[in-house]
């Protein structure tokens, strides 16, 4: 496997800086370059509206948006720092390569609309600055490719400090914008109940948390932290767990104060003013100066812009890299995949523009929007499967008070963006021509993907289900055999899961071929990777599995016995018989867990299919 970012992976050294305020410099960074995703255009436009529409009153919402958000990145960094595996590694190390290649499109379309919601914000705020024709501001964009390449050979702290100047630039922008539009305070902190006001302002506060949580952002947060260099043992973990923790905390309550400052903008000039239907970026930015009064207001809009624009290109840009090289394990040129990436963004925006005109622009936002909510389901879940996972995690897991605020977040954040899908189709078969074209297409597309969605809701719960190892230690093995040398046959096989049935598999085992006989623990690794790369696999489980088989041995050998082990890879029922087959064994012993009817159907059955492969006798304990 190879590392997520590799040219920048572990480049950052923590381990000789001193406790305090030094230590926790070391490690602040990463959130920075993934807040940027939470202050791009897409939400610009969202928080305009709401502002523009309903005053104050959506204030909480970006709040309540912002803790999910807090809690979502602090995972995929808890996951990057615990397995130094990015979302897309351990996606790829989890389920079938066939499913992972729909995870990875759909990764890549979504990185692609987000790109494309930044490179047209990006463009306007050129075009609002400079004067230059939109379509010209997009070509432009290109550039900031060659910017990111740039940068990265500098190093990722050349990085950060380019991009968290951005993010200054952004801030200190609407600080000014503040003192200009002169907010009431009042109104702001009783914005921050929760209220809503109208049908309409639901739909609105759906888009603004529909904006907040960028799917390549949590992705982009799992790489990014592997950038640290420190010590990995479990207090080292720990420690970088909470300083990640802290930079995440900054670097979104700023982001939050951005969002937030862009609403009470547009509260504090449009709604007070009676102009409720201002929603799109070029109209803020062209009454702000009349209502403010001064010519700067505008001018540090449009600044603001173009910096959002230009550090939420970087950071989508190099998200995409880390979904290619995760879900595929494919590596090209950095060079050539941000071309491509900026490529599929940049061509749908200029075709679009030139034939519609400019004023379609404030729709292109939208549409990003949609396929972005498409998505987003397909990077939390794994996500929170992953980060509760024991083995995987190495005991960082999460509590069970967080996983379910987690999947509370995860439920809320998939049912409003599965209701803006569903209103989006509903106005497209409406509105549409020919509504038999969108029935046969996107209406079968839409049901696939609550299909895959439900999917990998399950399918990790069936499997943990299935092979429960890290609750099973090899030092709570209770032997309690006595040798009564009855059987004369002393090559004896015996297959182990690390599960509650190898104790009495190993003691009638024992008991048959006493200390004198020679023992082969088999067990076989049954994860997506064994059963496509076979001996050749290296995800986490064959490395949890090939140690626990030899803690067997070691305690075993301890006591006396004779213990070869004996490591497959694939279906139980077609491995072991392989096993057996191409050994000297006598009798191969099994355990079993007992289960039938529905529980064969969910975890299969292995004792039936292979007793008809094997020439030796078969002794099942139960």
């Amino acid at each position: 496997m190879t590392k997520s970012l590799e040219e920048v992976n572990q480049s950052v050294a923590t381990e000789h800086k001193k406790k305090g305020f030094r230590k926790i410099l070391a490690f602040l960074g990463p959130a920075y370059l993934v807040s940027v995703g939470y202050m791009d255009p897409g939400n610009w436009a969202t928080d305009i509206a709401g502002g523009s529409q309903f005053g104050y009153s959506l204030l909480w919402v970006l709040l309540m948006s912002n803790l999910m958000a807090l809690l979502l990145q602090s995972l995929s960094a808890r996951l990057g720092i615990v397995t130094q595996r990015d979302l897309a590694q351990a996606s790829r190390e989890t389920y079938s390569k066939f499913i992972n290649y729909i995870l990875y499109f759909l990764a890549e379309i979504a990185i692609a609309a987000c790109d494309l919601a930044e490179v047209l914000g990006m463009a306007i705020g050129i075009n609002l600055l400079f004067d230059i024709p939109l379509i010209e501001g997009v070509l432009i964009t290109v550039l900031d490719t060659f910017l990111l390449l740039f940068l990265i050979n500098k190093g990722i702290r050349k990085m950060e400090a380019f991009i968290i100047v951005l993010v200054a630039i952004i801030g200190f922008s609407f600080i000014f914008e503040m003192i200009f539009a002169e907010p009431e305070i009042d109104k702001v902190i009783y914005g921050l109940i929760p209220s809503i006001p109208s049908s309409a302002a639901l739909y609105i506060a759906i888009g603004i948390i529909g904006a907040t949580v960028m799917p390549h952002n949590l992705y982009l947060h799992s790489s990014l932290v592997q950038t640290r260099k420190f010590d990995r043992t479990p207090a080292g973990i720990k420690q970088a767990l909470k300083y990640n923790f802290i930079d995440s905390t900054i670097a979104l309550n700023l982001a939050f104060f951005v969002n937030a400052a862009i609403l009470i903008l547009a509260a504090a000039t449009f709604y007070k003013n009676g102009m409720f239907e201002v929603a799109e970026i070029q109209d803020a930015h062209q009454f702000l100066e009349p209502l403010l009064g001064t010519k700067w207001a505008p001018i540090l809009f449009a600044v603001a812009l173009i910096a959002a624009g230009q550090s939420s290109t970087i950071t989508g840009t190099l998200a995409g890299q880390i979904v290619m090289e995760g879900y595929l394990n494919l590596r090209i040129q950095p060079w050539v995949r941000r071309i491509i990436t900026r490529l599929i963004a940049i061509v749908p925006a200029v075709v679009v523009i030139m034939i519609y005109g400019e004023s379609v622009t404030g729709k292109l936002l939208i549409l990003s929007q949609v396929i972005l909510s498409l998505q987003l389901g397909f990077a939390i879940i794994p996500l929170i499967h992953f980060v509760s996972d024991k083995t995987k995690m190495k005991g960082f897991h999460i509590s069970r008070t967080t996983q379910f605020a987690a999947w509370t977040i995860a439920l809320i954040i998939v049912s409003l963006n599965a209701k803006l899908v569903y209103d989006e189709i509903n106005s497209w078969l409406e509105s549409s021509s020919n509504s038999l074209i969108l029935w046969f297409t996107v209406v079968p597309l839409a049901f696939g993907f609550l299909g895959l969605l439900l999917y990998i809701v399950f399918k990790p719960f069936i499997a943990r289900a299935k092979s429960n190892i890290e609750n099973h230690s090899p030092h709570h093995l209770q032997l309690n055999f006595t040798s009564k040398e009855v059987y004369t046959k002393k090559n004896i096989a015996i297959s182990v899961d690390f599960s509650n049935a190898d104790e009495a598999a190993l003691n009638n085992a024992f008991e048959l071929g006493g200390i004198e006989a020679q023992y082969t623990l088999i067990h076989i690794v049954e994860t997506v990777g064994a059963l496509i790369y076979g001996g050749h696999v290296d995800d986490h489980e064959t490395t949890i599995d090939e140690k626990l088989l030899l803690e067997y041995k070691e305690i075993l050998s301890q006591k006396g016995f004779k213990i070869e082990t004996e490591l497959g890879f694939g279906k139980p029922n077609s491995v072991i018989p392989k096993i057996i087959n191409q050994g000297n064994f006598d009798i191969l012993v099994m355990g079993t867990h007992g289960h039938t009817g529905l529980k064969d159907l969910l975890f299969g059955t292995t004792v039936d299919k292979l007793r008809h492969k094997i020439s030796i006798p078969l002794l099942i304990v139960k």
